[in-house]
């Protein structure tokens, strides 16, 4: 079954996320699934797993509590959410495997302008070397235990919500955007956590590129 693709432009994330809520609450086994690919005024969103202390210094961006996996995050004008709404059961593969998918396709999205993107175990999203990120390398490994993002940073963050055997929440990658509010938190819940975006590290593209790059990608990749 094909995936709907449908750009719903700068929405506020509060009824977005109801929304999705509630189309998977509302959804029947032959419904066909959607990507949903948004941006969305500043905003801090909080994870199942999300500590109050991770948050340092809101200001004046609203903190939302949400029901996705994961901690703390930012999202803001210059960056590509992404939504996919898939019935698991249905597209034959398990988690494990879905947030496999999402990452090869936030991988293969940056491959296309260029870009390396890295996994680093047990922290889902991806990343980018610092120093080189076009560099084709793979990486060998934390070279300090006690700081596994040395030299990385993070370019694309994932937190996903599965109910019923369907997806809702997704991920976000980083085009152009104002980067301060990353400091008023820790990133995914690490202190010191260097956040990027593709302008940073000298790629010009524009929100819309990236965006049909990326649910292109998704699409192709999350395909039963």
């Amino acid at each position: 079954m094909t995936i709907s693709l449908r750009h719903l432009g700068r929405v506020d994330y509060a009824p977005t996320f109801s929304a999705m809520q509630a189309f998977t609450a509302e959804r029947q086994a032959q419904d066909t699934d959607e990507l949903w690919v948004c941006e969305h005024p500043p905003v801090f969103t909080q994870g199942v797993a999300g500590r109050a202390d991770h948050v340092l210094d809101a200001g004046d961006i609203h903190v939302v509590q949400s029901n996705r996996g994961g901690q703390v995050t930012y999202h803001g004008p210059g960056q590509v959410v992404a939504y996919p709404l898939i019935n698991l059961q249905r597209a034959g593969y398990f988690v494990k495997e879905y947030v496999y998918r999402i990452e090869e396709s936030v991988i293969r999205t940056l491959a296309h302008f260029g870009v390396t993107g890295h996994r680093v175990s047990g922290s889902p999203g991806i990343y980018v070397r610092l120093g080189d990120p076009f560099s084709h390398a793979a990486l060998s490994g934390p070279s300090d235990p006690a700081d596994p993002f040395r030299g990385l940073g993070k370019i694309a963050a994932l937190g996903i919500k599965v109910s019923r055997h369907c997806t809702y929440h997704g991920l976000a990658l980083n085009v152009a955007m104002d980067l301060e509010p990353y400091s008023r938190i820790n990133p995914c819940g690490y202190a010191g956590l260097a956040s990027v975006d593709l302008s940073t590290i000298g790629v010009q593209t524009t929100w819309r590129e990236a965006a049909e790059v990326l649910g292109g990608k998704l699409i192709t990749y999350l395909a039963p």
